[in-house]
């Protein structure tokens, strides 16, 4: 006999404004309702995932080898799982991208598409709220990040927060003593337990010569002895002005110290970021030996992911928001010991769309009819499939410039991925597209797009994102094609005064 869940009076709101809105397949229930979802509960994985914060898609040892960097952790989930070399976070931001993730939603639905706090729709469910309706266990440790209040958790649906915890800690150090407590206790019902780790988002304090908030790393040795410069380095060949305006902007900045940084200064810079990222793998090791402990790693879906990247000397750029690979593509393995293969695919994926379908498709719930992202399920099973998508669409709003001569440079973005180029369009700018063969140039060191011998192909990519906008009803996208996507200058202003809003650092 399943056991009827009381529904809160926001609960019950929030489910009448989605009948409302007409999109009765966001209730989990649909299709299973919770007490349906209780007695299946036996048959169900638990879903533990595995979330850091700034961390490249390369950036672990089963993918670059461990000459520079060793991430066991990390890897031993490569050992008995899907690893996705091609996964895109939807905007290479932190607040973007999680509040897409938990959603599953692209951030022009959410309204995040930059470090800043807006309400969220309340047909805009969460995550947590999903698996709770459904009868899960609900758990979230570490860094939020989130537009919902942590303290509500009528509004995100995890009943488990980081607790307090002895001084003397981490911040990285805590999230893992908190996961790994929940692992090791009795559960009565599947659970889904969250763990946000911070590093290696420590590399911006790094850059800056702060204190690091997960602590120390030690002393980068000399330059001979760290890793090598990026390759990709320089900027690319014919840039499009408006990123040339942009990397002007953040490095005058004090977000973005790094505009004289040398060759050897970005070794040593890389140095440390390979060091943050073995510290949370070291972190997130305790969480897998906690699972491992409690017997119950053969029946949990384990997802490993991170929020965006950092280009650590990519074309000169340090951190997030950017387009270029190393800030928007990520680390994506889904492991479930048992089921899922070791191996490998190309596949596209956003992770922002496509995370929570996954997740609600492993544990046999329905997913919604409106969310926009398939399940990467069949994928993690190894699978055959006759078809998948043949693009991606990324988001970005780059605004933490700081001021080059009388403008502060703002740009918002799209960036369209398929199987071998990469073509992105910004809302200002002389030039204001890019393409480039990402089959034949994966550093994106050449800039094709005003190459007449790739008109052709810059059209048709045109043409997908036209199309993906009118199918997702993003209404940026008509402005920056407009008029066939005429020049759109930088606004010159007088710097003014702004209303301060939460923004991260």
């Amino acid at each position: 006999m399943g056991v009827i869940t009381r529904k809160t009076r926001r609960e019950f709101l929030r489910e009448a404004a989605c009948a409302t809105a007409g999109v009765a397949g966001t209730a989990v229930w649909a299709s299973q309702p919770p007490a349906a979802a209780s007695a299946a509960s036996a048959s169900r994985p638990n879903i533990l995932y595995i979330m850091t914060d700034q961390q490249f898609g390369d950036a672990m040892s089963c993918r670059m080898g461990t000459r520079y960097i060793h991430t066991p952790a990390m890897d031993s989930l490569a050992e008995t799982g899907m690893v996705f070399t091609r996964a895109y976070s939807p905007n290479p931001l932190c607040m973007p991208m999680r509040a897409s993730l938990f959603t599953g939603r692209y951030p022009h639905e959410t309204g995040v598409t930059r470090n800043a706090y807006v309400d969220m729709k309340p047909e805009h469910v969460s995550m947590g709220l999903y698996f709770r309706r459904a009868g899960y266990e609900t758990a979230y440790y570490g860094k939020w990040h989130l537009c919902w209040d942590q303290n509500d958790p009528d509004t995100h649906g995890f009943d488990n927060m980081t607790p307090v915890v002895a001084k003397g800690l981490d911040r990285d150090a805590r999230t893992a003593a908190s996961a790994a407590a929940f692992l090791r206790k009795q559960h009565d019902k599947p659970f889904l337990l969250v763990a946000s780790f911070v590093n290696p988002h420590d590399i911006c304090q790094y850059a800056r010569g702060q204190e690091l908030p997960c602590g120390p790393i030690g002393e980068a040795p000399p330059p001979d002895q760290c890793p090598p410069a990026p390759a990709n380095l320089e900027p690319p060949l014919n840039e499009p002005d408006s990123m040339t305006m942009m990397r002007k902007g953040y490095h005058a900045s004090s977000l973005f110290p790094v505009g004289n940084f040398t060759a050897d200064d970005w070794r040593r810079q890389r140095w440390g970021y390979y060091r943050m990222i073995e510290k949370v793998d070291a972190e997130i090791g305790k969480v897998l030996a906690a699972l491992r402990d409690s017997g119950l790693e053969n029946n949990t879906l384990v997802i490993f992911t991170s929020d965006h990247g950092d280009c650590t000397g990519a074309h000169r750029f340090n951190q997030k928001t950017v387009f270029y690979e190393e800030s928007a593509r990520i680390p994506l393995i889904i492991s479930l010991k048992g089921q899922t293969p070791k191996g490998t695919t190309d596949k596209l994926v956003n992770i922002g769309i496509d995370v929570l379908p996954t997740m609600l498709d492993f544990a046999g719930l329905s997913i919604p009819r409106d969310l926009p992202g398939r399940s990467l399920r069949p994928l993690a099973l190894g699978q055959p499939l006759s078809q998948w998508r043949d693009y991606i669409v990324v988001q970005n709003h780059m605004d933490q410039a700081g001021k080059v001569g009388d403008i502060r440079p703002a740009l918002e973005g799209r960036m369209v991925r398929t199987d071998r180029w990469k073509y992105c369009i910004y809302s200002r700018g002389h030039q204001r597209e890019s393409l480039v063969d990402m089959a034949n140039d994966p550093g994106e060191t050449k800039d094709l797009a005003t190459d007449p011998n790739y008109r052709k192909v810059l059209l048709e990519h045109r043409e997908i994102l036209a199309k993906w906008a009118g199918e997702h009803n993003d209404p940026l996208v008509p402005a920056l094609l407009a008029d066939n996507v005429k020049p759109i200058p930088f606004i010159h202003i007088e710097e003014t005064k702004k209303p301060k809003e939460k923004q991260a650092k």
